[in-house]
């Protein structure tokens, strides 16, 4: 059997297929960046998974697509936890572009992580070409859930959000300063902690004027830096993957009208995508 996951640095789904690409079962745990998350508790996170730990002996083969897996040292680190804890598996680690490219498109184009985190890659159709490594939420990460995350926290104590919506989110978040830091400098995935305040704008059912202005800074920047630094990028589609992509949909289309670029799919979650990549490439026994 094939285990596939896709894995943030928020939540990881899971997602077993049998011999013939059928569906056994879906499960999902906390985020297992490696960047952030130290080892034992990558392993706790997982091995505290009852439907997991039920198939730790029988797993044929593991590919685990994973935030913060772009670089040798963490994409070693979560391999050797995952072949401690599924003890038969042949297992892989990817980096996270690589999921979505298969959930996005499977022709030449851009495609884009809005998720906890952000990144870019060119898709030639056959090969994924990433020149800018992805140095995290504390150097890049631009229009990601923690740069929002980020950007309300640092508004609301220089007194720059409206005082209305400050007050809706004082209710709405512990803001002491002494939780902020123990959770930004002592404990893990301080970058999902982060993105986590950033809900304060994509569940709202309408985009007030300050809102419009964050989104729209953040998109800008993300086209800047990860679009834009593509010599063709005005000749291909740019695809996304990730539910801020989706909520700020109007807001990238009017970003792009004005870069003169072309949106492709949006895509929310990219386990769909990896589970139809995956039903015809199921290794037999």
């Amino acid at each position: 059997m094939t285990l596939i996951t896709d894995g943030g640095s928020t939540k990881c789904d899971w997602v077993l297929l049998d011999y013939s690409g059928n569906i056994v079962f879906k499960t999902a745990t906390s985020g297992l960046n490696p960047t952030v998350v130290p080892r034992e508790e990558l392993n706790l996170r997982i091995a505290s998974n009852e439907t997991l730990k039920n198939v730790f002996h029988t797993v044929d083969f593991l590919d685990f697509y994973g935030a913060g897996c772009g670089t040798l040292t963490p994409r070693s680190i979560l391999r050797e936890v995952l072949e401690e804890l599924f003890i038969k598996a042949k297992v892989n680690v990817f980096e996270d572009m690589s999921a979505a490219v298969f959930a996005a498109t499977t022709e030449p184009g851009i495609v884009c992580i809005l998720g906890t985190g952000s990144n870019s890659c060119y898709f030639d159709g056959t090969e994924i070409h990433a020149p800018i490594p992805a140095l995290g939420f504390i150097l890049m990460d631009e229009a990601s859930g923690n740069y929002f995350g980020k950007r309300l926290i640092r508004d609301y104590y220089y007194h720059r959000m409206p005082s209305e919506i400050a007050s809706e989110f004082e209710k709405s978040f512990n803001l002491e300063a002494d939780d902020i830091k123990m959770n930004l400098y002592k404990k893990p995935n301080p970058n999902a902690y982060l993105a986590s305040f950033a809900q304060f704008i994509f569940t709202q059912k309408e985009i007030n004027p300050y809102f419009y202005a964050l989104i729209k800074e953040g998109i800008s920047n993300f086209i800047e830096c990860r679009i834009l630094c593509y010599e063709n990028a005005r000749e291909v589609p740019v695809h996304f993957i990730g539910s801020i992509a989706l909520f700020s949909e109007e807001i990238i289309k009017e970003c792009f009208k004005e870069h003169n670029l072309e949106l492709g799919s949006i895509v929310q979650r990219p386990i769909d995508g990896l589970i139809d990549y995956y039903k015809n490439r199921i290794p037999k026994p």
